[in-house]
């Protein structure tokens, strides 16, 4: 039996608990939070007896085996590390950190402490993703050249998922000051990682551009200013030396939360789709290209990170995205900000 404890019960909190406490050979054993209100209530949803409201407290009982971390993106550094030190096993939410450095810490500890851990790329978790990739590695479509990818939400323009004027759970994200990195550290990590794993390569070199909209008088709702980024545009070479473009946007009407992925190859091209909670896989394959004859995959269904997770655990075996691909991403995104700031000149990652 795996012991688990939750740390953060904010809303992804739950969706995490959910998938863990379906497994037979999982224990959900506490949870942690700097809310009192938001933390009993969480526990007494999930019937978890133990409370902890810092991390050192928890470590300190030390009657767990792992932990997911729930905590927003920028305390995830300072909240992982302890628990990587204390040997625990860790399943952290995305991005892995704030920066590369951090991220790349957290990666190197993580290997030294010789605990299972992992970053909780949920789009990992797709089907037709994992399809796709397996199909590039066994050379379906000869050698990748050029790819395009884009993450589209429209939260910004409909309350679909609650009013963002409103509702702290989203405003967070649209400002820096409360560790929001914007839509490139939101879902531009989730893309980033859609794209290069399909494509069986790391980022060599990057451009891109961010946008700020402007949403409310004087850029700011209360105590949120509003300057994190709404929407990326990038242009990225691989180090098998495909090229691609990938975008991103919260302000993309009548897209909820949809993901697409076009790769194209020497001796054909896949089109990987994720939209209305669907997910397809289409193929033109030779000797279809001469008329450009696209057909439907099926797509097997694959465990999920949290299965994998514990899997890992109870095997002693590797599991991907690892710290080491979290760092990987971050590096990326890093650069990607920097590329920003210099208009958009190529950086190499």
């Amino acid at each position: 039996m795996v012991r688990l404890l939750i740390v953060g019960t904010g809303g992804m909190a739950h969706a995490h608990a959910m998938a863990f406490a379906e497994m037979e050979n999982v224990e959900l054993v506490g949870g942690v939070d700097t809310n009192p209100e938001n933390l009993h209530a969480f526990n007494a949803e999930f019937g978890i007896r133990h409370a902890f409201d810092s991390v050192e407290t928890a470590i300190e009982w030390g009657e767990f085996d792992a932990v997911t971390n729930v905590t927003p993106d920028a305390i995830h550094y300072r909240t992982t590390m302890p628990f990587l030190k204390a040997g625990k096993h860790v399943l952290c939410e995305k991005p892995l950190a704030s920066n590369y450095a951090d991220a790349a810490a957290m990666a190197d500890l993580a290997e030294s402490a010789g605990v299972v851990n992992m970053v909780n790329l949920t789009y990992r978790n797709v089907p037709a993703m994992n399809e796709a990739a397996k199909m590039v590695t066994a050379g379906a479509i000869g050698e990748v050249r050029h790819f395009e990818a884009s993450y589209l939400q429209s939260w910004l323009t409909q309350p679909a998922w609650g009013n963002w004027m409103t509702e702290d759970q989203w405003l967070w994200r649209l400002s820096s000051q409360h560790g929001s990195l914007g839509v490139l550290g939101d879902v531009g990590v989730h893309i980033l990682d859609f794209a290069t794993f399909v494509a069986g390569a790391k980022v060599a070199d990057l451009s891109c551009r961010l946008t700020t909209f402007d949403k409310a008088e004087g850029g700011r709702i209360g105590d949120y200013v509003l300057d994190a980024n709404d929407s990326f545009n990038m242009h990225l070479a691989l180090d098998n030396k495909a090229v691609g473009v990938i975008h991103a946007s919260r302000m993309a009407s009548g897209h909820l939360n949809d993901l697409r992925l076009r790769i194209f190859g020497t001796k054909g091209g896949l089109e990987v789709m994720y939209e209305q909670n669907q997910t397809r896989l289409r193929v033109c394959l030779e000797p279809d290209l001469m008329e450009g004859r696209w057909e439907f995959v099926e797509t097997p269904l694959v465990r999920t990170n949290y299965q994998r997770f514990i899997d890992a655990i109870v095997t002693g075996e590797k599991v991907r995205p690892d710290f080491t691909r979290g760092a990987s991403l971050q590096a990326a995104l890093d650069r990607a900000v920097e590329s920003h700031a210099d208009c958009g000149r190529s950086l190499t990652v």
